[in-house]
């Protein structure tokens, strides 16, 4: 199982990272290893100094595809999670500052928690999905899938031409605008409509 996280999918988001907004998706890996399971605590990293959130929609992928026409691309996904792209921004730009790849401010261990997948017959329409974040009980981040740059099936289709899905992988969506820092002590819980599904503690 691999997790494809794209980047940049907001515009806001783009925006407030001094980002230019891609004419294309832009995506990177993060191993199995990444994924933190069944509402476990977030272990801060000595490694950083700068770890932030960043909440999202989560595919799973449910069968095989390469080079997937985009009219066919909502066929190979068939639930939807909300999940947090920590990243390591101090790592980040240090790597952005060199022209290095930025993998080792994505992809480390438990740095993707997950919460559980809700099947896609669940939502009246996969195109206006709300979700969002709370640090401890404050609101921070609220996205709709409305608001996607490139939907979800220009996601994948896209994706395809370079890297096989397969059955089981996740593709992260992209970020709203609000990301910020997170420090030991805090609580973080992502929701999609009215309801809460992941919470996660920084200790």
């Amino acid at each position: 199982m691999k997790m494809i996280c794209i980047g940049r999918n907001y515009s806001e988001h783009a925006r407030e990272l001094n980002n230019p907004v891609p004419a294309e998706p832009v995506f990177f890996m993060k191993p199995e290893s990444a994924q933190l399971r069944n509402n476990q605590p977030f272990i801060y990293p000595e490694f950083s100094n700068d770890i932030h959130y960043e909440a999202e929609l989560v595919l799973h992928v449910c069968k095989v595809g390469r080079n997937i026409q985009e009219r066919f691309a909502d066929s190979y996904f068939d639930g939807i999670a909300v999940g947090i792209d920590f990243t390591a921004r101090d790592l980040q730009q240090k790597a952005k500052d060199k022209g290095l790849p930025w993998e080792i401010a994505k992809a480390f261990d438990f740095s993707a928690p997950v919460s559980k997948f809700i099947p896609l017959s669940v939502f009246p329409d996969i195109s206006k999905i709300r979700f969002g974040l709370y640090k401890n009980g404050e609101l921070v981040q609220q996205g709709n899938s409305s608001d996607m740059i490139f939907s979800f099936n220009r996601i994948i289709s896209y994706v395809s031409r370079f890297v096989t899905l397969k059955q089981g992988d996740y593709i992260f969506t992209g970020t709203p605008a609000g990301v910020g820092p997170v420090k030991i002590g805090d609580q973080l819980e992502a929701f999609i409509e009215d309801k809460k599904l992941l919470l996660c503690n920084i200790r």
